[in-house]
């Protein structure tokens, strides 16, 4: 099996990305639909965020207001710190769970583990390559305007938060840029996924 971790910069198009690769074969783990699952209403991950940022990031139904917390967190690196702390071993047993039950119904797979912080935490070691899907820092803020509705100084914000995505570029195996045109974006990716399949032979074999 092959687990091929997917990262980029906020609104570099990893979503668009992973989904032309889940349509030729590989099988996706998303680490932010698995924070959500974690942070479901009552549970513990959801109790612990309450506790610690208060009832003022909840919809009415209970529900967590992600754009009302990450108001809050991407204002001041300590408290981003802190719900990274409480959020992530969450996800990470989860993921994990998730690895196994793929390994044991197909070993012979290729997973995509869309992980945005994938280099920031230093999980490289725990994928067999790194795939960054690529844009320039000035293309990430105006996606960002466009498809959120931020302000440029929310944009600016969102992406400092996270490591620049140019000191990226020296930690991973495989680029996609993604400012092109959809038919050049599925272009490298024919390339990129035979590139995967040679890979997951290569471990197959070991």
């Amino acid at each position: 099996m092959l687990n091929a971790g997917l990262t980029g910069g906020i609104a570099t198009g990893k979503s668009t990305v992973a989904r032309m690769l889940v349509e030729r074969g590989a099988i996706l783990i998303d680490l932010d639909e698995l924070a959500h699952e974690v942070e479901t209403s009552g549970g513990e991950v959801w109790t612990q965020i309450v506790r610690r940022f208060g009832e003022g990031i909840l919809f009415a139904d209970g529900a967590i207001d992600r754009r009302k917390l990450g108001a809050i967190v991407f204002a001041d690196s300590e408290k981003l710190k802190l719900l990274n702390g409480i959020v992530h071993p969450a996800v990470f047993a989860r993921w994990k769970e998730r690895l196994g039950e793929i390994r044991e119904k197909t070993p012979r797979a290729i997973v995509l583990s869309a992980i945005p912080l994938l280099i920031e935490v230093g999980m490289t070691e725990m994928v067999d390559l790194v795939v960054l899907v690529y844009i320039s820092r000035e293309k990430q803020v105006e996606r960002l305007i466009e498809r959120n509705g931020f302000s440029r100084e929310e944009a600016m914000m969102r992406i400092s938060s996270q490591m620049p995505i140019e000191e990226k570029l020296s930690h991973a195996d495989v680029v996609i840029p993604n400012e092109g045109t959809v038919e050049e974006t599925e272009r490298t990716l024919d390339s990129v996924w035979e590139e995967f399949k040679k890979r997951e032979k290569l471990i197959s074999l070991k």
